[in-house]
C-alpha cells in the first residue's frame, strides 16, 4: 500500500523547490537552518542545488553546499548540477561547485563531457582537461 503524501508536506516542498530555483538565498538557507534536508530531492531527483544550479544562482548553491549538501548529487536521469550549469554557461556556479568539491567527471554526460559538446575549451581546461 502506498502512503498518500500530506498535502501541506507537499506545498511545503514545493515552495522550498521554487525558493531554489528563484535563488532565494536567505530564505533557503533558513528553511535548512530549521530543519530541512540540505539534499531535499524532488520526484525528478533534482536536489535544491541542482535547481539553483541550473538557474544560475551561485550564492544559493554556495549557502547549500555550506550546509552540507553534495556538490556530486545525481539525479534521475544521471544527471549532475555541475553538467547543468555547463550546459547553461553558468560560470560563477561552475566556479561555486568546483569549489564546493564538486567531479567534472561523474554524471551521464558527465560536466566535461557536457563542454565537450559545446565546445567550451575554456572549461575544459578549467577541468583539467585538454
Amino acid at each position: 500500500m502506498t502512503e498518500v503524501p500530506d498535502p501541506e508536506v507537499v506545498e511545503l516542498a514545493t515552495k522550498i523547490f521554487d525558493l531554489a530555483r528563484r535563488g532565494q538565498t536567505e530564505a533557503l538557507v533558513a528553511y535548512v537552518e530549521a530543519g530541512v534536508p540540505a539534499n531535499l530531492t524532488n520526484d525528478r531527483g533534482d536536489s535544491l542545488v541542482m535547481l539553483a544550479a541550473y538557474h544560475g544562482h551561485s550564492d544559493a548553491v554556495r549557502a547549500l553546499l555550506e550546509r552540507g549538501a553534495e556538490a556530486d548529487r545525481v539525479n534521475d536521469r544521471g544527471q549532475t548540477p555541475l553538467a547543468g550549469a555547463v550546459f547553461k554557461g553558468e560560470t560563477d556556479v561552475i566556479k561555486a561547485l568546483l569549489e564546493g568539491g564538486a567531479d567534472p567527471s561523474i554524471g551521464t554526460p558527465s560536466a566535461v563531457d557536457t563542454a565537450r559538446m559545446f565546445g567550451r575549451t575554456q572549461l575544459l581546461e578549467l577541468f583539467g582537461e585538454h
